[in-house]
């Protein structure tokens, strides 16, 4: 057992006997399926501390030979697969933590040190077949395949942290890139390849390094969604074994959407509340604010506005096709906003292509972000959204429309009313602070068609829900109207508690005052 050469089972026994581990080893079927074929390379790409790792430790100690690690799954969904057994601890593993590589390199090279103290470990092991004048990784891989016919299998980490931590140099990375085609491309003694970072694999135009592998991201998991992060299920096992509210942890930490997978949750905020036995930001923490503020604070065009959309609760269009997979070419908001999907600062819905700030934890690290300067009017409307919510809920009529006003005129040269969907935008930021009691939802379909904003109550709260209706140009009186018309209250038909409808107005031709409200009680449903 070697350092990189066959790690062993050691970090997967550790793992599997915290207080908390989740059944993941379903994703061996998967891995098993590609090895030895065309589809061998994967490249699997996740924000910080989504288990990238963690997984990386599960296939060492199930692929890597020398060990015996059948006991570590019994009991766990790999055990039932076909090819289980098949593939159990069959393989020369090499694993290779990339940011270790760069720490350690220092004023050297990080792929020649890398290769220096592989090459070590290799030689230890197969040193009959190297001769001494061999000194490149690859070359010594392919006498020991022609040799031998042992083919090895690839764990990589932190794959990108090159591109992370050296943005500057992008002669490095390119080197950096160069030594992992070398040493991957069409190589015949690679029966697997499977890497992990937070980016996907950097374009360089016509420079496609590793064009061969087949990319799993935060844009696009494919059949990988499941382990991603924790599942609806995953997480409500967990509520019940810990007496953890299960709405409540899904209002903090639920919200990474993909095609089949509608509900994935960030797996480090659950284990730490979990432990914990209390909600709070958990993941946020292992990164200062200041990474998230130096990009929301960049001057691309319609960026601000798109930001203000999503802390008012709304998604926003954004072209994924562009961005160059690194942290430092940036051309558009889209750009921006990729990176900001693929570091888990925003969800992604593939199916309408737009992006959403995912849940609680989150919304409170932009808010941080903005705090420190930059946003000082976004900021002002986020302190007095406190204060709206109160009149609203005591139907105090002339406060809310009289607060409405004074959010527009803070945030107009930034997000200007044109319809009713930049008005629900600007209404959503208004309201900010209802996000710690509420869940909001726009455009929910209720009786004969959509009700513009629904804002339901988290359990246990003891508050109101919302049914709120805008209306562009309109008075608010016609706005709760058409709540009744339409039937918009039978969308709560599982509700049992005290419903507010509230109908909202704006006048563009008014100077002064252009906002208006009604406030009506309803009955609890029975």
């Amino acid at each position: 057992m070697g350092i990189y050469l066959n790690p062993g089972n050691e970090g997967f026994r550790e793992t599997i006997r915290s207080k908390i581990y989740v059944d993941k080893t379903g994703l061996i079927a998967f891995t098993n399926e590609r090895i030895g074929t065309e589809q061998k390379y994967i490249c699997v790409s996740r924000p910080r501390r989504f288990g990238k790792s963690i997984a990386l430790k599960m296939l060492a100690a199930y692929y890597s030979c020398g060990c015996n690690s059948a006991e570590l799954f019994r009991g766990f969904r790999a055990e039932k697969e076909e090819t289980f057994q098949e593939h159990l601890n069959q393989y020369d593993v090499i694993f290779l933590n990339m940011q270790q590589f760069l720490i350690r390199s220092k004023n050297r090279g990080v792929t020649e040190y890398l290769e220096q103290v592989v090459m070590e470990e290799i030689r230890e092991a197969y040193g009959e077949f190297v001769p001494e004048r061999i000194t490149e990784l690859a070359e010594a891989l392919e006498k020991i395949y022609v040799k031998t016919g042992r083919r090895f299998l690839f764990l990589i980490d932190e794959w990108d942290c090159v591109m992370r931590e050296r943005q500057e140099s992008e002669e490095l990375q390119k080197q950096y890139l160069d030594f992992l085609r070398n040493l991957l491309k069409d190589q015949p003694y690679v029966a697997l390849a499977y890497m992990t970072g937070i980016l996907p694999v950097k374009k360089y135009g016509q420079h496609s390094a590793l064009n061969m592998f087949w990319e799993y991201s935060m844009t696009d998991q494919g059949t990988l969604e499941e382990y991603t992060g924790f599942t609806g299920e995953e997480v409500q096992e967990l509520c019940k074994r810990f007496d953890m509210d299960f709405a409540e942890t899904g209002n903090w930490y639920d919200g990474y959407r993909f095609v089949n997978f509608r509900h994935i949750y960030n797996p480090k905020s659950v284990v730490e509340s979990m432990h914990r036995h209390r909600f709070s930001n958990y993941w946020t923490t292992t990164e200062t604010y200041e990474a998230l503020k130096v990009y929301i604070d960049m001057d691309f065009d319609g960026l601000r506005a798109d930001i203000m959309k999503m802390l008012g609760g709304e998604s926003v269009r954004v072209n994924t096709r562009s961005f160059q997979n690194d942290m430092r070419t940036f051309h558009t908001k889209d750009d921006i906003l990729t990176l900001l999907i693929h570091l888990g600062y925003l969800g992604y819905d593939s199916g309408t292509e737009e992006a959403f700030i995912p849940n609680r934890e989150i919304i409170r690290e932009f808010e941080n972000a903005m705090s420190v300067g930059g946003w000082p009017e976004v900021m002002r409307v986020l302190k007095a959204s406190e204060k709206l919510l109160e009149d609203t809920l005591n139907g105090d009529e002339e406060s809310v429309a009289e607060g409405l006003d004074k959010a527009h005129t803070e945030i107009a040269s930034i997000l200007t009313y044109n319809d009713e969907n930049a008005m629900g935008a600007a209404i959503g930021l208004a309201y900010y602070s209802a996000r710690k009691d509420y869940k909001l939802i726009r455009e929910l379909p209720a009786g004969k068609g959509f009700a513009d904003v629904v804002f339901l109550p988290l359990p246990h709260t003891g508050k109101p829900a919302l049914v709120v209706e805008l209306k562009y140009d309109k008075t608010a009186k016609s706005a709760i109207e058409q709540i009744k018309d339409r039937q918009y209250t039978q969308a709560l038909e599982g509700y049992a508690g005290e419903i507010l409808l509230v109908g909202i107005g704006y006048d563009k031709e008014k100077e002064n005052k252009p906002h208006s409200c009604v406030i009506e009680r309803v009955k609890k449903l029975s």
